[in-house]
């Protein structure tokens, strides 16, 4: 038989959908808090190289009044003077087609090189930022500005920093950023798996009832329950109590009906049973059939409205080894053996004279053919999930003659029977199946592995 696909669970739904919001949302917030960090220490930086700026620029105004102003002196900042420091500026005059240039000393004989020929805002001065190369390699963050002096000159002033600080600045960050966004995501996680366990909690005390009722254990769902399922757990309360007036109603009936039927057939067996013509006996034989067909419809219809509301627990164990100890009785001058293997957890759900009636059956035919041994087993079956119903098989073997498939989808069939020589009236395993059925379970026929019949009993369990 093949595995019921398994149903999808809810709290894990529900898990994985806030999980993956988290993620996504702590990964885009992770991203945009990278990108304004950078920008902000990019401008931090830019303000920095700023003030140098508009100090060269004070210079070089003045220097044109005083000569004595040495250009670059009042930065201080003493990177400027070591050679290679990383910290450069330049000056570059560039009206009347002249090409002069000053430098710190840190460049030695290297020149800067400009950010582009991108074109620069209109205005008497013109900054713009961005990153330029180092004559050494090393990437530098530059603002570069055109000053226009009138008569005095028009010059163009580029003072860079290494772009180290800002990534040193910028990766520091971003470790501690990433760290923290996987602690929020673990914390998140948790209480998204706390809630999911909190919110379906009643949902589980719910299966737990239902579990109970179909156990046994309880008629009814108790405790309250959120507004939400309040109403359900009401509506299954409503539903098992209606459910029980059927059955009283239905058993009712049936007796009502046993008790109509039975007198007529009584009185006409009476009445026959006064004659001994050959009329007379043929009323008295079948009024007995009769008797014997009211009487097998009529406990039909008991089991059936047994098994639709079944909340009692049967040890299937104690039923299979009385019965073997009884058959083995019954079959003794047979030198018959009769074994079990049933584990004691294995519990019908349902009226244990149901079960006694079904397995009897099964055993007496097995005994009934059997050459010296039966085996009877039991095992219970996974279910998919806990929702689903529990099952179990029973498993009855015999080392007889056994059937071929075409006589063993016969032999099912209400009185029908192979070999007359042995008792029986033929209804025995259409009976089996007939309340393997009202259980929802199923009989099955197969070939035993000790070359006789096998048959599969199948039933709810608890």
């Amino acid at each position: 038989m093949a595995a019921a696909p398994r149903a999808p669970s809810l709290a894990r739904r529900l898990f994985l959908l806030a999980l993956t919001f988290a993620v996504v949302l702590l990964t885009v917030t992770g991203i945009v808090l990278a990108a304004v960090n950078r920008t902000a220490v990019e401008r931090g930086f830019d303000r920095r190289i700023q003030v140098y700026v508009k100090l060269l620029i004070a210079d070089i105004a003045g220097a044109v009044d005083d000569t004595s102003i040495v250009i670059g002196a009042n930065l201080g900042e003493p990177l400027f003077e070591l050679p290679q420091s990383g910290w450069y500026w330049q000056i570059l005059r560039t009206d009347a087609g002249r090409n002069e240039v000053r430098a710190s000393r840190s460049l030695f004989d290297g020149r800067l090189p400009t950010l582009g020929p991108e074109a620069a805002a209109d205005g008497p001065t013109r900054s713009r930022e961005g990153y330029i190369e180092a004559p050494n390699g090393v990437r530098l963050r530059a603002v570069e500005r055109v000053v226009e002096l009138g008569e005095d000159g028009d010059f163009t002033i580029v003072v860079a920093g290494p772009a180290d600080d800002i990534l040193s600045t910028v990766r520091g960050f971003n470790l501690i950023l990433v760290a923290t966004l996987i602690m929020l995501a673990v914390g998140m996680g948790v209480s998204a798996l706390l809630q999911v366990r909190v919110g379906l909690a009643p949902l589980q005390r719910l299966v737990g009832g239902l579990t109970a009722i179909r156990a046994g254990e309880q008629e009814h769902l108790e405790g309250d329950f959120p507004v939400e399922i309040a109403p359900l757990a009401r509506e299954v309360n409503a539903l098992i109590d209606s459910n029980r007036e059927i059955v009283e109603r239905s058993r009712t009936h049936v007796g009502n009906l046993a008790h109509a039927l039975k007198t007529p057939l009584s009185v006409i067996q009476n009445e026959a049973a006064g004659r001994d013509d050959a009329l007379a006996l043929k009323v008295a034989e079948q009024t007995q059939v009769m008797r014997d067909q009211v009487n097998h419809h009529l406990d039909r219809a008991r089991a059936a409205a047994r098994a639709r509301v079944a909340t009692t627990v049967v040890p299937v164990a104690d039923v299979v080894g009385s019965l073997a100890r009884t058959m083995q009785k019954v079959h003794r001058d047979r030198d018959l053996e009769v074994a079990c293997a049933v584990p004691q957890e294995v519990m019908f759900r349902g009226e244990r004279n149901d079960l006694e009636e079904m397995v009897g059956n099964l055993v007496d035919n097995a005994c009934k053919w059997a050459s010296g041994r039966v085996v009877v087993t039991a095992e219970r079956e996974q279910s998919p999930t806990s929702a689903d119903r529990a099952f179990f098989s029973i498993t009855v073997d015999d080392d007889g003659p056994g059937l071929t498939p075409e006589e063993r989808e016969s032999v099912g069939r209400r009185g029908r029977r192979l070999d007359e020589t042995k008792p029986g009236s033929g209804l025995g395993l259409s009976i089996v199946a007939e309340l393997a059925g009202l259980y929802e379970g199923s009989l099955r026929l197969d070939a035993a592995p000790t070359g006789g019949l096998r048959a599969v009993l199948r039933l709810p369990a608890v």
